[in-house]
């Protein structure tokens, strides 16, 4: 055992899911219920960060795509500071730490270093948007496959290789692309994706006050056009098509109605 080894805390890298306090596992409810530091991310709820305890240490990270945040290098070096105090420390991010959540560059920066670290699910947002607006993300004779991906690479350009997404019977469910809404409707129609293959567009999937807006592969731009700013899911695929929005009927208020008072 290294030196102070025995006096590590230890990190939870927590998925917070899409935003209502609700949706978060009861693991992950109570990791932050016993947390003695809390680092969350910008789309984590206040409810969410209500779970702590008092006396717990609360640190805003930021990490939202296009606005500013601690580097990464700093998240993972104050992680590793508040661990050899001694402290439990969780990390909570929106949706699952393992989509396009770093969750693999600090558990492998923390354990490098001694730390003990154990990773949370969570909803992600593609699975969010399918359950609150009715459409399966696979389907029988419609979608065999479901590719999760970004926009751009890592310098900021939108990506090019769009093969594995021509497949028609493929949902593509892209995270952080509103900006590059226009681009990547050309280049998926490039790599030989139908322009008539429905394609919706959800702001701020699994919050009550989601937006859906539904369309075609050809249409992304409009389809992103008077959102409010929330964090955008594009999903593109004939599965698309089936996206209804019945949150507000009579019988699915009462129930939400039911779970917000729970």
């Amino acid at each position: 055992m290294s030196r102070d080894a025995a006096a590590l805390g230890d990190v939870l890298l927590v998925g917070a899911g899409p935003g209502p306090v609700d949706l978060m596992t009861l693991r992950a409810a109570r990791a932050v219920e016993g947390a003695e530091a809390l680092l969350y991310d910008a789309l984590v709820s206040d409810e969410a960060i209500a779970l702590a305890p008092p006396g717990c240490v609360r640190i805003l990270t930021g990490k939202r795509s296009g606005r500013p945040s601690m580097k990464q290098e700093a998240i993972n070096r104050l992680m590793l500071r508040l661990a050899r105090r001694g402290l439990r420390v969780v990390r909570l991010k929106g949706g699952d730490p393992s989509v396009f959540g770093r969750v693999g560059e600090e558990a492998e920066f923390l354990r490098a270093h001694g730390v003990c670290v154990e990773v949370v699910p969570g909803v992600t947002a593609a699975s969010a948007a399918a359950a609150q607006f009715n459409f399966p993300l696979t389907h029988r004779g419609e979608a065999r496959r479901v590719i999760f991906t970004t926009a751009r690479v890592g310098s900021g350009d939108v990506i090019e290789d769009w093969a594995a997404a021509s497949d028609p019977e493929a949902t593509v469910a892209v995270y952080m692309g509103g900006e590059a809404a226009a681009e990547l409707g050309r280049r998926l129609i490039a790599a030989g994706r139908s322009p008539s293959t429905p394609a919706l567009v959800v702001e701020r999937a699994g919050d009550p006050a989601a937006l859906l807006r539904t369309g075609r592969l050809d249409d992304l731009p409009r389809l992103l056009a008077g959102g409010a700013g929330g964090p955008v899911l594009i999903v593109i695929g004939t599965v698309a098509r089936r996206a209804q929005d019945l949150r507000w009927t009579p019988e699915l208020a009462r129930i939400e109605e039911t779970a917000r008072r729970a």
